[in-house]
């Protein structure tokens, strides 16, 4: 059974695999964080996370990283929404503040949301009688996939394949909730994309979900940054189109 202690180790972990993409070890822990333990402790705990599944050795180093369970763990109990930083805040804000089509807002909000969490974004188009557009999405980011060429390893090519594919796609943001969705690794019901996690939303209205988005990246992505971006930028989605005169 995880502690309290231990998950606050776990979430130690993660940010600090996120940040340097290395594996972590105790005394990083330790020397970081606050946690009011000693490393001979944490190694302890540490050991036992890795019992539990939710850690794991990559190679012959004392450094650990996180797993598929580990990270479900830390989205689920440990990972809160960040608030948008002002810049970013006023990047949103200043793009949709302009007169813009259809078309134009979502392929720049597939660019901005890019951006924003150096991540592959994607933006379904909307199901509205008024869109005429051929297109059923707007992509983005493709480049920040191959930057993570190294944690994703000979998975690269077979990723960037199923993203070539807007049937495989459309999979992906066809059961897009209401609220942000996070699915890891081997959640993801696309092989090719079992080295990635998908960060999801709908937006429109709950009355009337008109449209999804999502971000995709290595499972070793900033889900905390991911989440609030992609729930950010779908209510100003939600917000033009329902708000914009007919």
């Amino acid at each position: 059974m995880t502690t309290d202690r231990r998950l606050e180790i776990l979430r130690a972990i993660v940010d600090e695999y996120v940040q340097t993409q290395e594996p972590v070890g105790s005394k990083a822990i330790a020397d970081k964080h606050s946690l009011g333990i000693s490393p001979a402790t944490i190694r302890n705990e540490m050991a036992a996370l890795e019992e539990e599944g939710l850690i794991t050795q990559p190679h012959t180093s004392a450094g650990r990283i996180p797993t598929d369970r580990g990270y479900r763990i830390f989205v689920d109990k440990l990972a809160t929404i960040k608030p948008l930083s002002t810049a970013e805040r006023r990047a949103i804000e200043t793009f949709f503040s302009g007169s813009l089509d259809l078309d134009d807002v979502i392929k720049r909000s597939a660019k901005l949301l890019a951006d924003i969490t150096k991540q592959v974004a994607v933006v379904q188009y909307p199901n509205v009688a008024e869109h005429q557009s051929r297109d059923l999405m707007a992509i983005s980011g493709t480049a920040n996939l191959a930057r993570s060429g190294e944690a994703l390893g000979p998975t690269l090519s077979p990723i960037l394949e199923a993203l070539e594919e807007q049937v495989v796609l459309l999979r992906l943001l066809s059961d897009a909730p209401e609220r942000v969705q996070v699915k890891i690794g081997h959640e993801q019901a696309e092989t090719n994309l079992h080295t990635t996690s998908i960060v999801t939303v709908g937006y429109g209205t709950e009355a009337k979900p008109l449209g999804s988005l999502a971000v995709l990246g290595p499972t070793r992505m900033d889900y905390s940054s991911s989440m609030s971006a992609v729930a950010a930028v779908a209510r100003y989605i939600g917000r033009f189109i329902t708000e914009s005169p007919k």
